[in-house]
């Protein structure tokens, strides 16, 4: 399968991108936000980006007038790729940033949202502006609920530590029992007909609260709770949206309905909700430890081992801790203008001075230090990979981090590695 971890995973990176992205400094006002919503024309923010090419070079400060323009002109390239905005939207970061020893540098990024961006933005400032990506990740997590019983129906959902109900329907059902003058056969059809009615509003409901206009699901997963057979009705009925009914994660059976249901059904199914965090992680670490098992030959592990399969095109999949604190370090002899790549475990910024002083690597200057997880991110792509960031919170992600160091993939083809 193409791994349905895919979203996941670049909802990680995207996270680690917008806090570094967020934390970036610059001189003047020379970093750009462009946000993109679905449906925008490519044409029109080409002609926007013109007229702001045309403001800026008005700018009196030289300095700050090339670099707006630079990075306006950085912008108009990245949009070049694009024949068209993406289903989500589109959303560009470009300008000159300050790095940790105050030198510039010049950094693109275009991000496609791993859900659509309704919002429209275009800022030149000595900051990026993030705000409206980071508020994308407050539905990450949304469970759905639908707590039902004889008496009505609740739909509500929980956001983190956040529930919040989204609709109460309520319900008069007649028992099983007749009553005088009606025969049993008409008070049993009249019956089914309320209890089916019933359970179609329910669906109906379902739908309008968990599926958004673009047909996507506004939730992670879905619980069912509630006393009675009617959870169990609507969850095998033909009328209940099969996308709800494939992300049912949960039927819970509960003494009573409403509020004190929803909030019994939350208690009870805690721990189910924890270890969804975890499924997609386990399942890519469990594939991962298969190759080991089968000695397949299509496995590496270790920073420079699966650095050098990455670059050769070898890796399928990369996997990688999502608190990896090994540094990269790009060297330059200066004797013969030689490149040379290092790693080294939480080598700080702070700590090059005493780099240069204990003549580490006699004649070399470092031109780059930067974590390898933040290079993998953006070089990810370049190799044709898939990358997953894993946390140590499970018994396999411990494994992977302890045994195996936090990095390595699963390859294409088996190789040697030096």
């Amino acid at each position: 399968s193409s791994f349905s971890s895919k979203i996941s995973s670049s909802i990680k990176f995207l996270k680690k991108l917008l806090e570094k992205l967020k934390n970036s400094k610059g001189n003047g006002t020379s970093m750009i936000s462009l946000i993109i919503p679905p449906g925008d024309q490519i044409g029109k923010i080409n002609k926007m980006l013109s007229e702001e090419y045309s403001t800026a070079s008005n700018i009196k400060s030289r300095v700050n007038r090339l670099s707006v323009l630079s990075a306006i002109t950085s912008t108009q390239q990245r949009l070049k790729i694009y024949s068209k905005i993406p289903d989500n939207g589109l959303v560009l970061y470009c300008g000159t940033v300050l790095d940790a020893n105050n030198k510039e540098k010049k950094v693109t990024y275009d991000i496609e949202p791993f859900k659509a961006i309704n919002t429209s933005l275009y800022l030149c400032d000595n900051k990026f502006h993030t705000d409206a990506l980071f508020s994308l990740f407050e539905n990450e997590e949304k469970i759905g609920f639908i707590i039902l019983d004889g008496k009505g129906a609740l739909f509500g959902v929980l956001c983190g530590n956040k529930k919040e109900i989204l609709n109460k329907i309520t319900v008069d059902l007649p028992k099983k029992h007749g009553r005088g003058g009606q025969s049993a056969m008409r008070f049993s059809r009249l019956r089914v007909e309320k209890r089916y009615n019933f359970l179609k509003k329910v669906a109906e409901f379902a739908s309008q609260h968990f599926i958004e206009e673009n047909q996507k699901l506004s939730i992670k997963g879905l619980i069912l709770a509630g006393s009675g057979e009617f959870k169990n009705e609507l969850n095998s009925s033909e009328i209940f949206d099969p996308r709800l009914q494939e992300n049912i994660i949960q039927i819970i059976d509960i003494a009573y309905g409403g509020e004190a249901g929803f909030n019994l059904a939350i208690e009870i199914c805690s721990l189910k909700l924890n270890d969804l965090k975890f499924i997609k992680e386990k399942k890519i670490l469990n594939l991962y430890f298969e190759e080991i098992s089968k000695n397949s030959g299509k496995f590496v592990f270790g920073i420079e081992e699966t650095l050098e399969a990455l670059t050769s095109g070898a890796i399928d999949l990369l996997i990688c801790w999502d608190n990896l604190r090994t540094r990269r370090l790009t060297l330059l002899n200066t004797k013969d203008e030689v490149i040379l790549i290092k790693f080294f475990d939480s080598f700080e910024e702070e700590n090059e001075s005493f780099f240069q002083e204990s003549n580490l690597f006699q004649n070399f200057e470092i031109k780059k230090n930067e974590p390898v997880i933040d290079w993998l991110i953006e070089n990810r792509k370049k190799f044709g990979s898939k990358l997953y960031l894993i946390s140590d919170k499970t018994p396999e992600g411990s494994q992977f981090v302890r045994g195996f160091g936090g990095l390595g993939g699963i390859l294409r083809y088996s190789i040697e590695t030096n």
